[in-house]
């Protein structure tokens, strides 16, 4: 009985186990999921995956009980859609266009339908004729210039309505008729549909997708080198942008076993809430007191509300495991360096699950209003980068959002990314697309600004890393502030 208990308390613990797995991977799942529809072209594209055949298929539907129209004259609204939700921004991207252009080329194909048959009579074959053609398509060209509404879904539709299904009892001006109200009624409903999701969604979808927009508000900052200060001061800043920001300054002592392992877990002596103040040792006692001046210093310039934490342990571990408990979700810690290379403790923190910045500090400035925004392709990072930036400089600051290009082939290309990056924040930027490499760009611009934002590259191949560093471990040069910025690993 007791081995029959043994064993069935053995197997809840392997099935909790499982779940538990089962539930970390969903988790890191749909998070590298969110991640990848950061990038707005993946985004665009599930969505014409989605809603293009589903609203294509509900107006199939609605037509359906009218026989007189064939399936066959809708290929230019399932074109015209697809030119919706893959540009939302544009030139197409007009639902009054859209419904115009449509309606235009039916009602000037109509008009040619009706000029024939006023001189040649009723046609006796479903083959138009040639002079129909032409004059639905001249008309067509006429009227949607000079009205502003000129697309090529509008031509589709004036040679179309010539085709309108005339092998039936009613007339083909008749059949044309049904089709210009029905193609009029079908470009409405997906032209609504298309401006529902644009206003509500695709407009929106930073407050949906991008998790640093909602998150990244409980800043750690490891009290580290020469730099510790400043580098509590920008953390704070970006910290201070969301109404539930928070600091936490954490200081490391020395174990106080010097033979215990140090890979032994980290532990807090001493909080900002004076727990444990009589056991102290003299060296946390002191780094206390420096830490809570840092803190008053942050709560009184900055206005965020901040604490100090001060643990023993091995530095990368003692740090992790710190923001784990005091439920962070961003470390900030000063840019190291061991013989010109980045150092294992910050290569560590990288790697870490969390958010993490690297700010290297070469000026005075308190407040950065003047930020370089450097970035190589779309993504979450990108996009993460762009959100520190509008953090510091509010709404008074000024951003540069920049990519670098090879050769001219590239710049509309760059542009275009450029401008999908930038559209969803609130706060104006400007766009910069150089013709440079990013060393060469940095030496001539670095000194306009007060901070330049870069991404850690640690998404690229030790291969690609060997060949081409890393532009952040090319910069030491830069006569200005340097924030690295690297998303944690899930």
């Amino acid at each position: 009985m007791i081995r029959l208990r043994r064993l069935a308390a053995d197997l809840v613990a392997r099935l909790s186990t499982f779940v538990a797995r089962l539930r970390r991977i969903e988790r890191r799942e749909l998070s590298e999921f969110r991640r990848w529809l950061e990038n707005t072209n993946n985004l665009l594209h599930l969505s014409i995956l989605l809603f293009v055949p589903l609203l294509i298929g509900f107006v199939t539907f609605l037509t359906a009980t009218i026989d007189k129209l064939s399936y066959l004259l809708f290929p230019p609204l399932a074109s015209g859609t697809y030119t919706l939700f893959s540009d939302p921004e544009g030139q197409y991207a007009s639902p009054k266009k859209f419904v115009g252009s449509l309606t235009t080329g039916a009602v000037c194909g109509l008009a040619s339908v009706w000029f024939t048959e006023m001189v040649y009579g009723a046609p006796q074959t479903a083959i138009p004729h040639p002079e129909s053609a032409v004059l639905a398509v001249f008309l067509t060209g006429v009227v949607t210039w000079g009205a502003g509404v000129e697309a090529p879904s509008a031509f589709s539709t004036a040679l179309l309505t010539l085709v309108s299904n005339p092998a039936t009892e009613l007339s083909q001006t008749q059949s044309a008729v049904a089709y210009v109200v029905n193609i009029f009624l079908a470009s409405l409903i997906v032209a609504g549909a298309f401006v529902v999701w644009r206003e509500e969604f695709y407009e929106e979808r930073a407050q949906y997708l991008y998790e640093t927009v909602r998150g990244d508000d409980h800043v750690l900052i490891p009290m580290r080198g020469e730099d510790a200060e400043r580098t509590a001061l920008f953390g704070s800043r970006l910290a201070a942008a969301h109404d539930a920001g928070k600091v936490v300054l954490l200081g490391i002592v020395n174990e106080s076993d010097p033979g215990q392992s140090s890979e032994t877990e980290a532990v807090d002596i001493a909080t900002s809430d004076g727990d444990d103040d009589d056991n102290l040792p003299v060296e946390a006692d002191e780094m206390v007191a420096e830490l809570e001046s840092c803190a008053a210093d942050i709560r009184t310039h900055v206005g965020v509300p901040c604490e100090v934490v001060v643990a023993a342990g091995d530095p990368l571990s003692t740090t992790i495991q710190s923001a784990q408990n005091a439920n962070c979700d961003l470390i900030v810690t000063p840019y190291e360096e061991d013989r010109g290379l980045l150092s294992d403790y910050v290569r560590g923190i990288f790697r870490s699950p969390m958010d993490a910045v690297a700010f290297r500090s070469v000026c005075e400035t308190r407040r950065w209003k003047r930020i370089l925004v450097l970035v190589s392709r779309p993504g979450d990072t990108a996009h993460a980068m762009i959100d520190f930036a509008t953090r510091l400089t509010g709404r008074n600051g000024v951003v540069s959002v920049t990519t670098c290009i090879n050769s001219e082939v590239e710049r509309r290309r760059a542009e275009t990314r450029l401008a999908n990056l930038v559209e969803t924040v609130d706060t104006p930027l400007e766009t910069r697309v150089s013709r440079s490499d990013v060393q060469s760009f940095l030496t001539a611009n670095a000194e306009s600004y007060d901070l330049v934002v870069l991404g850690s590259s640690q998404n690229r191949s030790a291969a690609s890393r060997f060949v081409a560093p890393p532009t952040f471990e090319r910069i030491r040069e830069v006569e200005c502030d340097v924030a690295v910025f690297d998303r944690g690993d899930l």
